[in-house]
């Protein structure tokens, strides 16, 4: 079952890039004592991904933040050195922290997964996005259509 609004976030690691190459982190580390907005994306550069929901997170960072958020972060079903390059790519670097779930767990585990097989992707992560406090689902905006609405950065603000 998906998980809802009250939910704690189920045990997982993700993979992200540091200085000394890439590192596991947990969810308790990234989410425990920490208010943090967290935005899936089915891949990194991928048209809608890449043009339309990222940018407004990196543009609203400030914003964000003003609202008590101690962290933004993305996720997507991809491997660490792509998760890497888009955050290089786009600016992003240092201003939201860039998540692998390379095999899809932490998807499976929250039960957001889509099938884009049709699209040649595979399976990947459904576009969403949390407000998460100390571990807890405050707020899960979910997208139900293509595109970016309920999960966007003006939607994410507004809920905060």
């Amino acid at each position: 079952m998906t998980i809802q609004v009250g939910e704690k976030l189920p045990e997982a690691t993700f993979k992200t890039m540091t200085a000394e190459g890439p590192k596991e982190v947990s969810t308790d580390a990234l989410f425990s004592g920490k208010t943090v907005v967290l935005f899936a994306v089915p891949g990194a550069f991928t048209p809608t991904c890449h043009r339309n929901h990222l940018p407004g997170f990196l543009e609203n960072v400030d914003a964000i933040k003003a609202k008590g958020v101690d962290e933004i972060a993305v996720v997507s079903v991809n491997d660490v050195f792509v998760m890497d390059a888009w955050a290089k790519a786009t600016g992003g670097d240092g201003k939201i922290v860039f998540l692998a779930d390379g095999s899809g767990d932490f998807a499976r585990k929250v039960d957001l997964v889509m099938d884009a097989s049709g699209f040649g992707m595979g399976l990947r992560s459904k576009r969403y996005a949390m407000v998460v406090k100390d571990g807890v689902v405050d707020v899960l905006n979910i997208e139900e259509a293509p595109g970016v609405s309920v999960s966007g950065a003006a939607a994410v603000l507004a809920a905060l």
